[in-house]
Order: structure tokens, then C-alpha cells, then sequence
């Protein structure tokens, strides 16, 4: 996916959120209105993500004979989720989203033999996450039918389709990464109070504490000091 697509997507979401808000504003009889007074809310979430890698290379990448630059590429991926959210009073929530996310990553690796590039090698990097995300949700006072939010948590994320134990054959290396990561998250959103359910749009950023590269002395690996994941993700929650 190239770089205009991801503007694109990330100025319709921005309008999107700005229109919706706006007209929002304009119903002065405020829907649902005994919402907050409940102790606790269920839903489901639908969102995009794009999943992505933060490399650090080695001090002395240079000074390889065979690795010459590496650089992660995104790629955008779905989540499917369900929210259980706890009231704690009137400005701050607690929520816990398990999620099932789907996505992928792409390693290119530029491969030099004396100081000449002769070929680049691209990785594919295919996940399939379970997530156990908890966050705090710190929320505006509700204005007429909205309310903006602020979140932060952590998050552990168990990778389905790990193969960091697969066995290689002859024909393919197959990068490998750890099967268990631990994410911290932070992001903002809106909630929009509607006639039968509360709709939430919020964007979202993960970054990765865990080094996931599974090391194996190859060119592959060597010129990588720690590879973190991270994640953007641009979601809607139906409470």
C-alpha cells in the first residue's frame, strides 16, 4: 500500500470524525440519556490497523559484507473485538477489548557484495493476533450528544501465526519472530450517543516493549540489533 493511499485513508477519517461531530451538535435533545448512569456497558469493535515494524540496525551495519539496509514496510490489516467497559465515575472508564487482529508486514533487505547492491530481498511477515488489551478511558464532559476521550494502556498479544519454531526446507528462509509481545497503547476518540446504542470512533497507536526477531546467524538477522512491532489502528465501537 503506498504512502498517498495511507494520507487518503487518514484525511476521510478525519472528515468523517469532524462532519459526524458537527452534526452531533446539532440535536439539542440529547439521546439516550440515562446512559451513563450504568455502572457498565458491553459491545463489539470493527477497525483497521496497520501493522508495522521499528527497526534498530546494529552500530556497525555498514561493515557487513553481505547486508548493506533493511527497512519495514506496512501494510493494512482488520481487528474484530469485544468491549467490556466499567464505569469508575463520571470522567474515567476502564475497558478490556479482547481482539482477534489480522494484518501482515514486509522486511526488504538490501543485499551488497563489495560495496555494490546487487539484489533486494523482501519478507513477508504474516500475524494473526490474539489480544488481551486494558486501557483507562479519560473522558470530556458530555455535550449534547458527544463526548471526547482520551485512553492509554497495555496490552498482550499472542501471535497465532508465529512459525518460530518452524523447521527451514531448502527452498525458502522464513523470518521468525516471538510468539508472545507486550504493547503500550494511547490514543483519542469521540463517543456519539444515538437513539438505541452509543457509537465511538477513535484512533489508536501501539508500540511494541518486547524485541521479537528470532535470531539464527544469517544475513537475515545479524545486521538487526531489536525489532519491535507497532501498530496504528483506526476503530468503531458499538455499545
Amino acid at each position: 500500500m503506498n504512502i498517498n493511499l495511507n494520507k487518503g485513508i487518514l484525511v476521510f477519517l478525519i472528515c468523517f470524525l469532524f462532519v459526524f461531530q458537527v452534526n452531533a451538535q446539532r440535536v439539542r435533545i440529547p439521546n439516550n440519556p440515562n446512559y451513563d448512569y450504568k455502572n457498565y456497558h458491553f459491545g463489539f469493535l470493527l477497525g483497521l490497523n496497520q501493522m508495522n515494524f521499528s527497526i534498530k540496525p546494529i552500530e556497525n551495519l555498514i561493515a557487513l559484507d553481505t547486508l548493506y539496509d533493511v527497512e519495514a514496510m506496512p501494510n493494512l490489516g482488520f481487528n474484530i473485538g469485544i468491549v467490556a467497559d466499567l464505569k469508575l465515575n463520571n470522567y474515567m472508564n476502564i475497558r478490556f477489548i479482547p481482539s482477534l487482529s489480522f494484518g501482515e508486514r514486509t522486511l526488504t533487505y538490501s543485499i551488497k557484495y563489495n560495496n555494490t547492491i546487487i539484489s533486494t530481498v523482501s519478507k513477508k511477515v504474516e500475524s494473526t493476533y490474539i489480544e488481551f488489551p486494558l486501557e483507562i478511558k479519560l473522558r470530556s464532559q458530555r455535550m449534547t450528544n458527544t463526548r471526547a476521550y482520551v485512553l492509554g494502556g497495555v496490552k498482550y498479544c499472542l501471535d497465532l501465526a508465529s512459525q518460530a519454531k518452524k523447521t527451514e526446507d531448502d527452498d525458502e528462509y522464513t523470518l521468525k519472530l516471538d510468539k508472545s509481545d507486550i504493547l503500550v497503547e494511547m490514543g483519542v476518540g469521540f463517543d456519539f450517543y444515538l437513539v438505541y446504542f452509543k457509537l465511538g470512533a477513535e484512533l489508536k497507536m501501539s508500540y511494541g516493549i518486547n524485541d521479537l526477531l528470532v535470531r539464527e546467524d544469517n544475513v537475515f538477522t545479524n545486521g538487526i540489533e531489536r525489532l519491535n512491532s507497532k501498530m496504528f489502528q483506526f476503530s468503531l465501537t458499538f455499545e
